[in-house]
């Protein structure tokens, strides 16, 4: 597939092209460019890019502590969770510290490259991207030597070398499974396979738990071709060592252990014989799916201001089901308060109008994988990538201290983000792994198999029915052309919804629009080879990993809004859209803060037709938890504290010590914690 995308600009413009067509980019930011290329061109999975992104930065960042007086690796010469990585010290020769520096983050990162996506099913295309990146920076890779692991000899590329393969080390006994291919051990489903193509949902046997799906023809977010019936993708990994996540609690479930960390409690499930409060719940939560996907159509005439003066500045999460019904209007809609004034500019943010039927479409798609299809962790690499190049963006950790040159800033920034989305993804799968907890297209399916639950005066009652909601989801009547030929779908459930892929024989023109369908017809607005993730819903990735890189872009730099008071993403009329024709115009995705971005992130997942509320709130809390733990730790390997008295010092050094050649670091300073 390839993938129609827009702008996203800080005051810069991204082209969504490799590496070689920016400039200004530090050595590290070259290679997070290149690997992000390899997660586009891999299979679509989150878990196993974060664990990617993460590994690779770490190797990264581990080389450059080899050449600065306080910083401490975090692998190399430790033992990081039972694993042993011995080290002897690196002799460095001063007059070459900075080029030698950049020599050994260049083959730790070729290698991880290489090794990580060497069963890709692009392998061919990362291997010539890496060898020409390689070869331009004027190395001879015809004597590449990947055994050559001296490091002794004080030669950088040895250095390099042996800190990628013990991160490789470290990544084979890590809990991953990677060297069976990330396969689940012992998980196996409990539902038989929807079809979608097929009316209702006859297969599910238990509506709470998770059902993959069954297609003549699967495709990812990728574009990859897959297996038909795809299996749940990490569905153990919560047994994957993390990085700052701590005393996890192990549940039992099917006779197998599944270790959790920060557990917000199950989910509501829906009771087939009492409609309990926990039924009430997912009857709500599932039906609003469908509500927010009849908001798909450009045709209405519903605009709305997307502008961060109208939305975004979310101060309170609700905590109440009565409050979770205000937060998720039927009408949809950001329930933010705003932003009146852009503290860059100190004027008033101007406002932009757009279509409410464009506006979802184009964040169901845009927040789906990234603008380019790398997948969630990887979109927010892309977004830290453009705000470390934003020339108004200044480069002091934590908004305190020195300005940092831009090597330094990328490699921190890299290192804690790729913590954070790592330690976010073992939360989040251990929860779906133990919860399993169904999709949308499974229970509305099941739902409407049942029939309505509001009156059980009315034809087709049945207490684990979808509610009716009069304009949204009601029974058909005598009449109605959704009754069918023979009235064999005389009062069945409809939904005004989006119409779905049966409408659309070419996406680049046509459009399905919104209308009643039958409820055992419905599907999420999605591609019709794709048509819902191959893991569980319960709790949203989506809302995990966007709020806590939220937090960690708020924390590392100092400020919660982007460089310049906005960040902003194109979208280009009859262009950006994949699933359909369209938008029909061409507007402006626009943020102040990371936190906006996040929430906006969250909502799109209910367009979509991917998650119900129940899988976000708690989502976005754990998020919070997560970055916060992550900050903390990983500022601890940046900076010492040596005198105890609660601020960040860098400590009194030799400046004729060889193992101290950055005399920028032989100074007393304080920073606060």
């Amino acid at each position: 597939m390839i993938r129609k995308f827009g702008i996203l600009i800080f005051s810069i413009i991204f082209s969504g092209l490799p590496f070689t067509t920016l400039s200004g980019q530090s050595t590290a930011m070259h290679w997070n460019e290149m690997l992000l290329q390899a997660i586009r061109e891999d299979l679509a999975r989150p878990t196993v890019h974060a664990r990617n992104l993460w590994h690779t930065s770490a190797a990264m960042y581990d080389v450059w502590t080899m050449f600065q007086h306080e910083a401490k690796p975090y692998l190399i010469g430790n033992t990081v969770q039972g694993f042993d990585s011995p080290f002897t010290g690196y002799p460095i020769n001063q007059t070459q510290s900075q080029e030698d520096l950049e020599i050994a983050i260049d083959y730790a990162a070729y290698l991880m490259l290489r090794e990580r996506f060497q069963y890709s099913l692009n392998s061919p295309s990362n291997n010539d991207r890496i060898n020409a990146y390689m070869e331009k920076r004027g190395y001879d890779m015809s004597t590449y030597d990947e055994k050559f692991t001296n490091y002794a000899s004080g030669d950088p590329r040895a250095l390099g070398t042996h800190i990628a393969w013990e991160y490789l080390r470290f990544g084979l006994q890590d809990g991953s499974n990677e060297l069976s291919f990330y396969r689940n051990m012992y998980y196996t489903p409990v539902n038989r396979p929807i079809d979608p193509s097929k009316y209702g949902n006859p297969a599910i046997t238990d509506p709470n738990r998770w059902q993959t799906v069954d297609l003549p023809i699967t495709i990812d977010q990728s574009g990859n071709k897959i297996e038909s019936a795809p299996p749940f993708l990490g569905a153990e990994w919560g047994n994957v060592l993390p990085f700052s996540l701590e005393n996890p609690t192990v549940y039992t479930r099917d006779s197998q252990a599944y270790k959790v960390y920060y557990d917000p409690g199950p989910p509501p499930y829906l009771d087939t014989i009492a409609d309990t409060d926990g039924s009430k719940i997912y009857k709500w939560g599932f039906s609003l799916v469908a509500i927010w996907s009849s908001h798909c159509d450009p045709a209405d005439s519903v605009i709305w201001d997307i502008s961060p003066a109208a939305q975004g500045n979310l101060n309170a999460f609700p905590e109440t089901f009565e409050e979770t019904q205000a937060f998720y209007d039927l009408e949809g809609g950001d329930p933010g308060e705003g932003h009146p004034i852009n503290p860059a500019t100190q004027e008033p943010y101007a406002p932009n109008l757009v279509k409410r039927g464009n506006y979802v479409r184009a964040l169901a798609e845009f927040w789906a994988d990234g603008p380019d299809s790398e997948t969630p962790p990887g979109h927010w690499f892309t977004i830290v990538n453009e705000v470390n190049q934003h020339p108004e963006l200044i480069k002091k950790f934590g908004g305190k201290g020195d300005v940092l040159d831009s090597l330094e800033w990328d490699i921190k920034t890299y290192f804690v983000l790729g913590a954070n989305m790592h330690d976010a993804a073992i939360n989040t799968w251990a929860l779906k792994g133990y919860y399993d907890y169904v999709r949308p297209v499974s229970a509305i399916r099941y739902m409407a198999d049942r029939g309505q639950s509001s009156d059980p005066n009315l034809p087709n009652y049945h207490v684990a029915g979808l509610p009716l909601i009069p304009g949204y989801i009601e029974l058909i009547l005598e009449g109605d052309t959704l009754a069918g030929k023979e009235n064999e779908y005389l009062h069945h459930v409809k939904l005004n919804t989006w119409k779905g892929p049966d409408y659309i024989k070419d996406p680049t023109v046509d459009m399905a629009g919104v209308g009643w369908v039958r409820a055992g017809n419905w599907w999420p607005y999605q591609r019709p080879t794709f048509v819902t993730p191959n893991f569980s819903g319960y709790l949203s990735g989506h809302s995990t990993y966007s709020r806590s890189a939220a937090e960690i872009l708020t924390a590392v730099t100092g400020d919660a809004f982007f460089p310049g008071g906005m960040g902003t993403f194109l979208v280009e009329q009859d262009t950006f859209l994949v699933f359909e024709e369209g938008p029909s115009e061409t507007f402006e995705l626009k943020w102040a803060t990371y936190r906006d971005a996040s929430d906006q992130t969250s909502l799109s997942r209910i367009w979509g037709g991917i998650h119900p509320p129940m899988d976000d709130i708690p989502g976005r809390k754990i998020g919070i938890k997560i970055a916060e733990q992550v900050f903390t730790k990983a500022e601890a390997y940046f900076y010492d504290d040596v005198d105890g008295d609660g601020l960040y010092s860098y400590e009194d050094c030799d400046d004729n010590d060889p193992k101290r050649p950055l005399k920028k670091r032989c100074k007393k300073q304080k920073r606060l914690k």
